[in-house]
């Protein structure tokens, strides 16, 4: 990749994907890819994740109100 391109790039710790595993005591993906889905991921194919998902957990507090 040149300098001059700029990565896009997320906030994992803002996607609703995002969650502790306890067996391996730290935070992971979630998502479910399959074996195409992950060979593009891990070769760098995407500019950006494309199943972030923003967990916004004010909006699920507004539904129980």
């Amino acid at each position: 990749m040149a300098s001059y391109e700029k990565k896009q790039t997320i906030n994992c710790e803002s996607c609703v994907f995002y969650d502790y595993d306890e067996e391996y005591d730290t935070y992971v993906c979630t998502m479910n890819l399959d074996q195409d889905e992950m060979a593009l991921y891990l070769a760098g194919h995407y500019r950006a994740c494309p199943y972030y998902r923003y967990y916004d957990e004010y909006k699920s507090v507004q539904k129980q109100i």
